[in-house]
C-alpha cells in the first residue's frame, strides 16, 4: 500500500484536532508541536482539509481549527481522500497499464486490495480512535510534554531503552 506521509500526518493532525477540539479551537502551531509536524506542512493540509469541509478556521485571537462536524461522523478515508492520498497497491496507478500498456495478472488482485483497505478507513471514524484506550494514553503524554510537566519521565523512560555500558 502506498500512503505517503501526506495521508499520515493528515489523519495523526485531525486525531489530534478532535482529541483536542472541546477546549475550544486548536491552533496549528499547538498541533505542530504536539505531533511534531511541520508548521508549514500542516497550513498545507488544513487548507486542502477546509477546502473539503472538514474543519472550520476561526480567526482572531484563540482562534484556530475545529472539525466541521462531531468527531464520529469523520471517517479516516475522508481525510485521506480530502489531501489528494492515493490508497492504490496496484504498480500502475489503478489505471490497468501495468505490463506494456495491459493489466498484469495480479491486477485485479491488487485494485480489490486497494478497495478494501478504502473500506476498512471509510468505517473507522474520529470518534472511534478517540474512544480508544492507547491512544488517550499517547495524548496524555503528549499534553504532559507540551506542558513540560512530564519532562522527567520522558528522560526516565529514554534512559531506560539504552542498553547497560
Amino acid at each position: 500500500m502506498k500512503l505517503t506521509t501526506k495521508g499520515r500526518y493528515a489523519v495523526t493532525a485531525m486525531l489530534d484536532l478532535a482529541l483536542h477540539g472541546d477546549q475550544g479551537p486548536v491552533s496549528l502551531a499547538d498541533i505542530s508541536a504536539r505531533q511534531e509536524i511541520s508548521l508549514s506542512y500542516l497550513e498545507q493540509l488544513f487548507s486542502r482539509l477546509r477546502r473539503q469541509k472538514l474543519v472550520t478556521s476561526i480567526r482572531g485571537p484563540g482562534g484556530g481549527y475545529r472539525l466541521s462536524r462531531p468527531a464520529a461522523d469523520v471517517y479516516i478515508a475522508e481525510v485521506v481522500d480530502a489531501v489528494s492520498e492515493s490508497l492504490d497497491t496496484t504498480r500502475c496507478g489503478n489505471k490497468g497499464d501495468c505490463q506494456n500498456g495491459e493489466k498484469c495478472l495480479t491486477h485485479h488482485l491488487w485494485s480489490d486490495l486497494s478497495d478494501q483497505i478504502h473500506q476498512f478507513l471509510s468505517e473507522i471514524s474520529l470518534g472511534d480512535l478517540m474512544r480508544k484506550h492507547e491512544i488517550r494514553q499517547v495524548a496524555d503524554r503528549q499534553n504532559r510534554r507540551q506542558s513540560g510537566s512530564g519532562s522527567e519521565t520522558i528522560n526516565t523512560e529514554r534512559l531506560s531503552d539504552q542498553a547497560p555500558a
